[in-house]
């Protein structure tokens, strides 16, 4: 039997209408899941269905985590926020973490879970994180243009954490399009890559049998790319 994931919703407010990346479903479905995207508006006991059938969760990318979340005010450059999915995302993560089911999170993904474990986020890391505003200490471009299937950075992979066993390298080209990031790293949580100027781009939870993120976009980098065929084969392979 192929592992059910549950895919995040988008979002889309000037339609009023939730959608999908082609990407995160083509990346389970290659790597041998069956992905499944959650309403977005869904009740405790649908939830709990929902959760019966589901191996694991991708939490995927989108609008900016409210700040309220981890104790702060919006900044004025904080981006939109969306509380439906916020409330939908923390009610699975809180189910995930009780039953101890695989949990992978991409860009929002990596931020969200890193709230809900306690930490806290750069609202706004253009403004708010020091090597992003002094360009003596070589700027990284984490908010890159249009086409995102190429390298935009390069991130270091730790050594004896779960990306290093999954792709066997400590330096990989990646790409970038966000303009939050980790400020506070919460308790619960390892580093397992970091950008070259220190913003913390994967994390994983070692108490867990597979909770794990990364900051970057797998995927957008497409069918051909073995690195990014890789992070999602060890997503379901972590599901089952």
């Amino acid at each position: 039997m192929k592992p059910v994931i549950g895919v995040m919703p988008l979002y889309d407010e000037e339609k009023d209408s939730i959608w999908m990346v082609p990407g995160y479903m083509e990346g389970i479905r290659r790597a041998g899941g069956i992905p499944l995207m959650v309403p977005l508006w869904c009740e405790g006991e649908d939830l709990g269905q929902i959760n019966d059938i589901c191996a694991g969760y991708l939490f995927t990318g989108g609008q900016d985590v409210d700040p309220h979340l981890y104790g702060e005010e919006p900044d004025a450059l904080c981006g939109r926020i969306n509380h439906a999915r916020d409330e939908l995302e923390k009610r699975i993560f809180d189910m995930a973490w009780e039953k101890d089911k695989a949990v992978f999170g991409i860009c929002r993904g990596l931020q969200v879970l890193n709230v809900f474990l306690g930490g806290t986020l750069y609202q706004d890391l253009p403004s708010q994180y020091a090597p992003a505003r002094d360009p003596s200490t070589g700027m990284v471009d984490h908010h890159m243009r249009a086409p995102y299937d190429r390298v935009c950075h390069q991130v270091d992979i730790l050594r004896d954490t779960p990306l290093h066993r999954i792709l066997g390298r400590t330096k990989l080209g990646v790409n970038s399009y966000h303009h939050q990031g980790i400020k506070a790293l919460a308790p619960g949580l390892r580093v397992m890559a970091a950008a070259e100027d220190g913003l913390v781009e994967g994390v994983y939870a070692p108490d867990k049998r597979y909770i794990q993120a990364v900051q970057w976009h797998p995927e957008f980098m497409g069918a051909g790319d073995m690195d990014a065929a890789n992070i999602f084969e060890g997503f379901i392979k972590g599901c089952v």
